[in-house]
């Protein structure tokens, strides 16, 4: 029998608390043993009624479990990374947006055998877009509409002096470029544009629209693929997550399924 992989989680909050609890519940071939958290007290409160309460440990101690999951603010991105790597653990994190600016820890990972794996969180149709992806991709574009509170706070708009709050009858578009300057101006949401970037033309070629729309109450994604061996439109309505706008409930669940499938008998997709 396949021996019990470990995990740790960096971050208790939307993603990482909701993970945390489904694998408590049992998941086959996975054990949450580590959490870290910036605030140790409501750690503490959070894990309370676990069956089996993980240890609370630094972020260094989080590199001692097989999988380390990054669910924390995009500031420590690279600190849990850089942990996770140097052990040569698997890294799955939820802010892949930060991995962009940063592709140099894809080659630290070849050195020390460690892998990172990116979950398809908010998105769909990765599977599609990466198979398009082997032969020859015209353009990728990704539109995305979110109820204007779920872009408070974003770099970009602060920069630009946009006040997404003040969008109250029509949906106004508050950027338009590419995946990797959309992941720097909106770190905390758009994490899906990053994904699609790299499962397949890369961010430079991977444009993005975004929209504060108020007649929207799910972040929505659309995107668009011209390839040889395919045209690709697909479009996904997520539902909020109540504890933060910016994410989406379905993203835990899809680290959930990819935490899964690395140790599932029967795996469906890549």
């Amino acid at each position: 029998m396949a021996r019990t992989l470990t995990v740790g989680i960096a971050g208790l909050g939307a993603i990482g608390l909701h993970l945390a609890r489904a694998l408590d519940a049992g998941v086959d071939g996975l054990k949450l043993v580590a959490v870290a958290a910036r605030d140790h007290a409501k750690a503490q409160a959070n894990l309370a009624g676990f069956r089996n309460r993980p240890a609370i440990v630094d972020i260094a101690g989080l590199a001692e479990a097989d999988i380390v999951v990054e669910a924390a603010p995009a500031a420590i991105f690279e600190e849990v990374a850089k942990a996770a790597i140097a052990r040569g653990r698997i890294f799955v994190p939820s802010s892949c947006g930060a991995l962009l600016p940063r592709m140099h820890l894809v080659e630290e990972a070849r050195k020390t055998g460690a892998r990172i794996i990116v979950p398809t969180g908010a998105l769909l149709g990765l599977d599609a877009v990466r198979a398009a992806a082997e032969g020859e991709v015209a353009s990728v574009t990704i539109e995305t509409r979110k109820p204007p509170r779920g872009l408070v706070g974003a770099p970009y708009l602060e920069q630009h002096g946009i006040d997404v709050l003040a969008v109250k009858d029509e949906k106004t578009l508050v950027f338009k470029g590419n995946a990797y300057d959309a992941a720097q101006g909106f770190p905390a949401n758009v994490n899906v544009a990053a994904a699609l970037a790299l499962a397949g033309i890369g961010p430079q070629r991977t444009m993005i629209e975004i929209w504060a729309d108020p007649h929207v109450t799910r972040n929505t994604h659309t995107i668009r693929v011209e390839a040889a061996a395919a045209r690709l439109t697909m479009t996904i309505e997520n539902v909020p997550s109540e504890e933060n706008p910016r994410t989406g409930k379905i993203t835990p669940l899809s680290i959930l399924a990819c935490l899964r499938g690395l140790t599932s008998t029967l795996k469906v997709g890549s």
